[in-house]
């Protein structure tokens, strides 16, 4: 007699039969906000608003892939958000000065050089990750007001735009920059050796160090990929504005985090995937679309995404302890 079988004659459900509720939840989630917002307003089924919605949130998108990481890792990176701004101002200021492609390397270099220096004082310091990388959201922004004096960087080159407003076929090329992002980040983070030592550094710190691993240099690492990442966001961003601006991206870094939580990545590390970021930045973007189209105001969507935020964390938790307890 099979172990289901038992269970159906000790008058039990069979283990096939328990519903993975944290494998579905997301998605049922996403299905009914939009069978509610295609039933309130038709225009949300329609292709255009598909691929706004992807242009929109591959910004957002492409900031949470870097932040997974350095969640995963046991960390945090709260300046995510300012080096949009850095890589806003520099890169457009390389852009005019210089042509397309310095000033897009340059404001890649600009914000893989901050993430740099934060993984520099994360991995040589007693300094927690979130003041260092709070220090360095101020920093940025500070310097991205001082060099441009708080006005925007314009006369960008012909072409620019198409990064962030071109469509390759139908499909937008912010989101096709965003999916490729996913589709790397989510190898690096599963099938290499870099990846694994993430989720050891974030499950326990000190047995990773026993295990021989380099922890202060993938520390190094991990914030240099999460300012990549950011540089990447910043010229998608800079692309559709068609301008350097000091203000750009601000608040995005609480986004970013929010969209890790509720894609159910544990804040003390060691646990999480870019499946789930990818659900959560969808769950933050279809509720954004979805409530622009039945106007509602942005302040009440500030309301609703907190309180996601909070069920998410606390569906999340119950989760853990229910699973522990089995």
């Amino acid at each position: 007699m099979t172990a289901d079988e038992a269970a159906v004659v000790a008058g039990a459900r069979p283990r096939a039969s328990r519903i993975p509720w944290d494998r579905v939840a997301l998605p049922l989630f996403i299905l009914l906000m939009g069978l509610v917002f295609g039933s309130l307003n038709p225009n949300f089924y329609s292709w255009t608003n598909v691929t706004n919605v992807a242009r929109q949130s591959s910004v957002l998108a492409l900031l949470a892939v870097g932040q997974t990481f350095a969640i995963v890792s046991g960390g945090i990176d709260l300046s995510v958000g300012s080096l949009l701004a850095i890589v806003s101002v520099l890169g457009s200021m390389q852009l005019v000065a210089f042509g397309l492609v310095p000033g897009i390397v340059g404001g890649l270099l600009a914000a893989t050089l901050a993430g740099a220096i934060s993984g520099a004082l994360i991995a040589l310091t007693r300094i927690p990750p979130f003041i260092v990388t709070l220090g360095m959201l101020s920093l940025a922004r500070g310097t991205a007001f001082t060099i441009t004096g708080g006005m925007p960087v314009v006369g960008l080159p012909a072409g620019f735009e198409r990064i962030g407003a071109g469509s390759l076929g139908p499909l937008p090329v912010p989101g096709v920059i965003a999916a490729l992002a996913f589709l790397g980040a989510h190898w690096l983070l599963r099938c290499t050796p870099f990846g694994r030592y993430v989720y050891a550094m974030g499950g326990n710190e000190a047995a990773a160090i026993a295990a021989g691993i380099n922890v202060r240099l993938h520390k190094f690492f991990v914030y240099c990929l999460s300012g990549l990442c950011a540089g990447v966001a910043g010229i998608v961003i800079t692309s559709r504005t068609l301008s350097g601006q000091p203000t750009v991206g601000e608040t995005l870094e609480l986004y970013a985090i929010a969209a890790v939580v509720i894609g159910g990545t544990r804040l003390g590390g060691g646990d999480g995937s870019l499946v789930r970021t990818l659900l959560g930045v969808v769950v933050i973007a279809v509720l954004g679309n979805g409530l622009n189209l039945i106007n509602v105001s942005s302040y009440i969507q500030l309301i609703v995404i907190g309180a996601i935020i909070i069920v998410a964390v606390g569906f999340d938790l119950w989760r853990r302890e229910h699973t522990r307890a089995r």
